[in-house]
């Protein structure tokens, strides 16, 4: 198992000041600690659970942009981006350049998009969710189109594409990777199954995730999806042991889902001290999880 960090939360003591030199900090912390991945928010306003609007927050393409110049071996990518944000061709253009000026490290982690005042603060249209995930599923076959050899046209419900072409190409090949966030049953996971190489779901127990991996197995029994192609990943939140803190139980903790196929968790430093906490989880945590 190895593991993201997920950078959500700029408000810590005097920001004003030191946001940028703590973000940094804490990717080439991570990056040189061997952490996998490296993840921000798509969020324009800060999420209310973080304090809301008053609260700091970098639009997230920008800022990976700026982190692939700060750090060499971790993937980067936004958890999740919001398919209402970017119209599809623009996003797939955007994820390119990063993946052609990092060296190859994007992703595209994507989602429906929930964050209604948001959308309206910034003036964005918020369709009902019905719309979002056709326009989700949209986004997905034409971004896919866009990191393929098909240059022509796209007909779809909400997007029409004149021409699909993408020069430079992306580094990797076939194409970035593509990351569906959420764990709904009926729509997000039957997408992963369909057009996803890796699902993000949050944490539950045991039990739970258990569920929701074998609600991914049938949507890709029934797709004709090879169910291993998928990588399992999952968002830690703040349950249980902290890795910091007590990374031996941490370190516990996660076998059991490990050994369910989750490959990566992703944390979210929880502390005033990003940078000395991800630090920690980087020499005491990395180590032992890269066995299991």
């Amino acid at each position: 198992m190895r593991i993201g960090i997920h950078y959500a939360n700029f408000t810590h003591p005097d920001w004003e000041h030191r946001l940028t030199e703590r973000l940094t900090d804490t990717a080439r912390v991570a990056d040189q600690g061997g952490a996998a991945m490296f993840t921000v928010m798509d969020h324009y306003f800060q999420m209310e659970a973080i304090g809301g609007p008053p609260m700091p927050m970098l639009e997230g393409y920008t800022t990976l942009g700026y982190l692939a110049a700060q750090t060499e071996k971790m993937r980067l990518g936004l958890l999740v981006t919001g398919t209402t944000y970017r119209w599809p061709g623009l996003l797939a253009k955007i994820v390119t350049t990063l993946d052609v000026l990092s060296g190859g490290r994007a992703m595209l982690g994507i989602g429906a998009a929930w964050y209604d005042r948001e959308h309206a603060g910034m003036g964005v249209p918020f369709p009902p969710t019905a719309e979002r995930f056709e326009r989700l599923e949209e986004t997905l076959q034409i971004v896919r189109q866009m990191w393929s050899d098909d240059e022509g046209p796209f007909a779809g419900k909400h997007f029409q594409l004149a021409e699909t072409i993408c020069v430079p190409p992306p580094v990797q090949q076939p194409r970035p990777p593509i990351l569906i966030g959420g764990g709904g049953e009926r729509k997000t996971l039957r997408l992963v199954a369909q057009y996803a190489d890796a699902c993000n779901i949050f944490r539950s127990d045991v039990d739970g995730v258990r569920h929701k991996l074998d609600v991914l197995r049938r949507h890709c029994d029934e797709v004709g999806r090879d169910y291993d192609e998928i990588e399992k990943t999952m968002v830690n939140g703040v349950d249980g042991p902290d890795p910091a803190a007590d990374p031996d139980g941490f370190v516990r903790d996660m076998e059991q889902y490990a050994a369910l196929g989750i490959s990566l968790v992703t944390l979210m430093p929880p502390t005033d001290d990003p940078v000395g906490w991800t630090e920690q989880v980087c020499d005491h945590v990395v180590p032992h999880l890269a066995g299991r």
